[in-house]
C-alpha cells in the first residue's frame, strides 16, 4: 500500500460551497469532504466483524494495456497516473494485490461515488426481490401512488432498473438547465432555487413527464434510480439509510459507516450521493465477483439476482444499442444499474462521473476499484483506457504461473 502527503482538514481554498464544489479545480478536495459541503447521514456498518482483506501486493504497473481508439498501447501505471486517480485497488480471489493512494486520499477517507451509488441501490432492490417483497414486473405506482399523476404512470420497476422508461430527462451535466442539474437545485445541492421550483427529491420526481412509451430503448437517466430508491423505501417502510445498512452494508464486513448526501428533508440522493472508502467499495464489488457471497461468507445478494444481472433479457442488448446516447460500448448492455461494456466478456462495471469505477469479472474472480477526480464529468480518454487496464490486469493475475 502506498500513501502520500497528510490529509488536510480544510481545503487549500476554503471558499468551497454548494455553488462551486463541482468545479474542476475543487473536485479533488470536495469529493473527499462532502460532509463539509452538503448535508449527510450515515449508512451504518452495524456491529458485525470487519471482513479482513488478505494482502499479497504485487507490482502490476508494467502490465501492458492494449491500444484503444482513445490511446496507444501503454502501461497500467501510465493509465493510473494520467487519469486523476485518488486511489485504486485490485483484488484477485479475495486477496488485495494492489492498493494505492494519492495526494490527500487515505484508507479511511470517504470518497464520493457519484453514480456508482446506483449499483448499491440496485443491489438493495435485488435483495428485496429475492425476499419476495419487490416484483420487478409490477407498476411503480403500485408501490409509490404519489407518482400516479407523473410521467411514471404505467412504468414498471423493471423499466427503471434498466433505464427503459419513457421519461423526459436530460443527463447533460454541462447544461445548467438540464433535469440532472434541476435535481440538484431541488434538493439544495446548489444555492440557486428558481421561484416555483419543486423542493426536495420526492416533489421533483412527481413533476417529471413522459416523452415516449415505457419499455422502449435504453436511455441513461439518473432519476430512474431516485424513483427506485423511493420504491424501496416504501416497501421497507424505512429510509434508504437504514434499509441499506440492514440488508447490505452491515453484511459485507465493512470497516466504516458509509455516508449518503441528502436533500433538505433527509431523503438520500440515491443516484449519486453515497460516500465510502476504497476498501469498503472493494468489499461491495466482491459480491458480484463471488455469486453474491460477501467476504464474511454470507449470501448477501441472491444468486438469482446475480444471474439476472449478468444475463439480462432477450432484448436488453438491442435496447441498449438502439438508445439515443453514444455509449461507445457496441454490443454492450445496461442491467439492474450496472454497465456491461462488451458482448464477449464476463466483465461489468459500476460507473460514476468524474472517474468512479468498480470493475467486476466473475470469470477471473477479479475486482478493480478506482476513485478519481476528473475535471470533466465525462472523459472517454480516461474511461476506456481504465476499463482496458482492468481487463489486462484480470488476465495478468489469472494467468497460470509457469515454472
Amino acid at each position: 500500500m502506498t500513501e502520500t502527503s497528510p490529509d488536510p482538514t480544510v481545503p487549500a481554498d476554503p471558499v468551497i460551497d454548494k455553488d462551486n464544489w463541482q468545479d474542476a479545480d475543487n473536485v479533488r478536495w470536495s469529493f473527499q469532504h462532502v460532509d463539509q459541503v452538503l448535508p449527510t447521514t450515515p449508512i451504518s456498518r452495524g456491529t458485525g466483524p470487519v471482513a479482513q482483506l488478505p494482502v499479497d501486493l504485487q507490482d502490476l504497473g508494467s502490465v501492458e494495456v492494449p491500444k484503444t481508439e482513445f490511446s496507444a498501447a501503454r502501461s497500467v501505471r501510465s493509465v493510473i497516473e494520467d487519469s486523476d486517480t485518488d486511489a485504486w485497488m485490485v483484488m484477485h480471489n479475495g486477496t488485495v494485490v494492489t492498493e494505492e493512494y494519492f495526494s490527500t486520499m487515505r484508507p479511511e477517507t470517504e470518497h464520493l461515488l457519484m453514480s456508482v451509488s446506483k449499483s448499491l441501490v440496485g443491489t438493495v432492490a435485488g435483495v428485496l426481490v429475492g425476499a419476495g417483497d419487490l416484483d420487478p414486473n409490477r407498476l411503480i405506482t403500485d408501490y409509490v401512488p404519489e407518482l400516479a399523476s407523473s410521467g411514471y404512470a404505467g412504468a414498471t420497476v423493471r423499466h427503471i432498473l434498466d433505464m427503459r422508461s419513457g421519461i423526459k430527462f436530460s443527463e447533460n451535466y454541462l447544461d445548467p438547465k438540464s433535469e440532472v442539474r434541476q435535481i440538484e437545485e431541488s434538493i439544495g445541492w446548489s444555492e440557486s432555487m428558481p421561484e416555483g421550483h419543486p423542493k426536495g427529491m420526492y416533489e421533483f420526481l412527481t413533476t417529471l413527464e413522459a416523452k415516449s412509451e415505457h419499455g422502449g430503448v435504453y436511455e441513461y437517466r439518473s432519476c430512474e434510480t431516485d424513483v427506485l430508491g423511493w420504491v424501496c423505501e416504501k416497501i421497507a417502510g424505512e429510509s434508504m439509510q437504514t434499509l441499506m445498512s440492514r440488508v447490505l452494508w452491515s453484511r459485507i464486513g465493512a470497516e466504516r459507516d458509509a455516508l449518503i448526501a441528502t436533500d433538505q428533508y433527509g431523503v438520500g440522493m440515491f443516484d449519486g450521493g453515497i460516500n465510502t472508502t476504497l476498501r469498503d467499495l472493494a468489499r461491495f464489488g466482491y459480491l458480484y465477483a463471488n455469486r453474491g457471497v460477501s467476504l464474511t461468507g454470507e449470501q448477501v445478494a441472491p444468486t438469482s439476482w446475480i444471474g439476472d444481472t449478468l444475463t439480462g433479457d432477450v432484448d436488453t442488448r438491442q435496447a441498449f444499442a438502439d438508445g439515443p446516447d453514444d455509449n461507445r460500448m457496441p454490443g454492450g448492455m445496461y442491467r439492474n444499474q450496472f454497465w456491461f461494456p462488451f458482448p464477449d466478456s464476463h466483465a461489468f462495471l459500476a460507473l460514476g462521473i468524474h472517474g468512479q469505477m468498480i470493475y467486476m469479472n466473475p470469470g477471473a474472480n477479479f475486482v478493480g476499484v478506482k476513485l478519481s477526480s476528473w475535471g470533466l464529468p465525462q472523459d472517454a480518454a480516461k474511461l476506456f483506457p481504465t476499463i482496458r487496464a482492468f481487463d489486462a490486469l484480470a488476465k495478468a493475475v489469472s494467468a497460470p504461473v509457469v515454472d
